[in-house]
């Protein structure tokens, strides 16, 4: 019965998104490990000299470096970002299939970019200072402008993403205002500069609005990877592309890095390539463990978490997953309490983490899509 229900699901999550599952499990499994709480655990261990050098080892890579230092914890804004670059081809061609003209899909995404904007104001406003630093506005700043270039040819896409990174990395090194002239110098920088103009102050972990721009290159080749999974080749030769572009983007990224400091607070074009070639694999991977070896049970469990990344991110956030934990935590508490405190903190972040699964499943079930 179990097993009827997931592949109940599994179709169901193929005919509502009418596109490759492992595009759903790439998004889901990003999310997941984003509100899951698995870094609040890591760090928890490390403090209490639990596991020993590799628990510290995921403990540093569950938090973003330092200015020149890149750990795991930087990719997940790329992913988020290329993630939505794949899917836009397929929800684009959706929208035409269905009878609307290119004009209203330009309006709907002009709408879903208002709504990230004023959605990443709200969750960025802190105190008497805003910023617009978070991933929902720095998407919203680029999504229309990605959209513009959705049907071109993807040497066009490729172009423009490389004519930013180029454009961004120009202005770090040549802008010539006094005191934001030293490109790699936290809060002295182009980004700084900008940002102490159109707000009126600077991020006090130096990052910076205009990091949307080099980034954008992060949705453009979401945009190229989206058509590739499109196209009628086989899908060996889909893997073998994102795989080997994948290896190349890191490897360019590294090379980059000798002569421009990887770093992500501003979008170097040393990061953005390695960050992109990251994204390349881990959709290739994504795809080889879903859509070629057709392991579709796990995916599922994490394509019905993908479903609703808004919804989740925003929930997060907004403080939803300490409701849970509150609400969690007096009965692990009294359950595992002979444990230690460390036990009843892995409980209960793993039962907050399927309490999160359980809402997007309910949520799935009932047909419950929270789309811009």
């Amino acid at each position: 019965m179990k097993s009827d229900q997931t592949s109940d699901a599994t179709a169901g999550l193929s005919k509502e998104q009418g596109r490759i599952l492992s595009v759903d499990f790439f998004r889901g499994l990003v999310m997941f490990i984003l509100v899951s709480g698995i870094a609040t655990l890591f760090h928890q261990m490390t403090e209490q000299g639990h596991g020993g050098a590799f628990i510290a080892w995921l403990d540093k890579h569950s938090n973003h470096g330092k200015w020149f230092d890149i750990y795991f914890w930087d990719l997940i804004q790329p992913f988020f970002m290329f993630i939505v670059g794949v899917a836009m081809p397929f929800s684009l061609s959706k929208r035409l299939a269905r009878g609307d003209s290119w004009k209203q899909s330009f309006i709907h995404a002009l709408k879903r970019s208002f709504w990230l904007l004023l959605l990443g104001f709200m969750l960025g406003a802190k105190d008497d200072a805003y910023y617009l630093t978070n991933i929902l506005p720095q998407l919203g700043l680029v999504y229309v402008f990605a959209f513009l270039l959705l049907q071109k040819n993807i040497k066009w896409q490729l172009a423009v993403s490389f004519g930013l990174i180029l454009a961004s990395d120009l202005l770090y090194q040549f802008w010539p205002v006094e005191g934001y002239n030293m490109p790699y110098t936290p809060d002295h920088n182009f980004g700084a500069w900008l940002d102490s103009v159109t707000t009126g102050h600077l991020h006090p972990d130096h990052w910076v609005t205009f990091n949307a721009v080099p980034t954008c290159a992060h949705i453009l080749w979401g945009v190229c990877t989206g058509k590739l999974l499109m196209t009628d080749l086989s899908p060996m030769k889909k893997l073998t592309i994102m795989l080997s572009t994948g290896i190349a983007g890191i490897m360019g990224g590294y090379l980059l890095g000798l002569y421009i400091p990887m770093i992500e607070r501003i979008g170097t074009g040393s990061f953005v390539v390695f960050s992109g070639g990251w994204c390349l694999l881990a959709m290739g991977f994504s795809y080889l463990f879903v859509d070629i070896l057709r392991f579709r049970k796990v995916a599922t469990f994490f394509a019905i978490v993908g479903m609703n990344p808004i919804f989740i991110y925003i929930f997060s956030s907004l403080g939803g997953k300490s409701l849970l934990t509150r609400m969690a935590r007096p009965f692990t508490h009294r359950i595992f309490g002979w444990g230690g405190d460390m036990l009843i903190n892995m409980v209960t972040i793993a039962v907050v983490a399927f309490m999160i699964w359980g809402i997007c499943y309910y949520m799935y079930k009932r047909k419950i899509f929270i789309k811009l």
